[in-house]
């Protein structure tokens, strides 16, 4: 089976040789609910940005569904994280002017979809994350779980191939984190490709696979077998 997601001996290093990555090789199966796990500065954002297209790789290989994505230009390298790439930030990055509905809708801007069927869609994946109540509400008028929801639904609409979480629970408290968690974990069982970046072992341990990084290598893989 091809992988969601794999990294082939990727190393990154930026001006004045800072080694953010070294050799990290790791693969993302469909399916996959997993955590990557490291302190700050140990190179797992450097890594979300690898897995997620957003910058190149200094010696390595990054595939996305099989395809090299460094021999793609960049206007199918912007198609690829648009349709098989959906993002989840520690901050919402909502609208504030715009309704829950219309947030997840406006996500799907670039896909070349129609307003009507944006807004379907849109609709579908609130239900899906457990707003199909609030779909009129702002971002003012929702908890920060429910924005966080939002911001998931608007990564989920666009039907991608995984799922990248960076610090999704971060800026939530204790309760609300805690019901995200839930939300990856009911929609990974209803076949969703989940990758959850953090900082806390707590959240790492709750998923069925955690890869440890530190100092830009893999330390640990618990799927690696696999």
């Amino acid at each position: 089976m091809t992988p969601v997601i794999e990294l082939s001996g990727v190393s990154k290093t930026y001006p004045g040789d800072v080694r953010a990555l070294r050799s990290v090789s790791l693969r993302i199966q469909s399916g996959e609910l997993l955590a990557v796990v490291g302190p700050s500065g140990s190179g797992k954002s450097t890594l979300l940005q690898m897995m997620g297209t957003l910058d190149h790789p200094t010696e390595g290989v990054v595939r996305v569904n099989g395809h090299d994505v460094a021999h793609l230009p960049d206007r199918q390298l912007s198609a690829v994280r648009a349709h098989w790439v959906g993002f989840v930030f520690q901050r919402f990055f909502l609208t504030s002017y715009l309704s829950a509905v219309e947030n997840v809708a406006a996500g799907l801007l670039y896909q070349g979809i129609r307003p009507a069927e944006r807004r379907r869609r849109a609709t579908e994946a609130l239900h899906r994350v457990g707003l199909g109540h609030r779909l009129t509400h702002r971002p003012r008028e929702l908890s920060g779980g429910e924005n966080q929801r939002v911001a998931i639904a608007r990564a989920l609409a666009g039907e991608p191939s995984i799922l990248l979480a960076d610090e999704p629970t971060g800026a939530l408290d204790s309760a609300s984190g805690r019901g995200v968690l839930g939300l990856f974990h009911d929609l990974n069982a209803e076949g969703a490709t989940i990758a959850v970046i953090t900082h806390d072992h707590a959240i790492a341990q709750e998923m069925p696979r955690t890869v440890a990084i530190l100092d830009g290598e893999v330390r640990h893989d618990s799927g690696r077998r696999q």
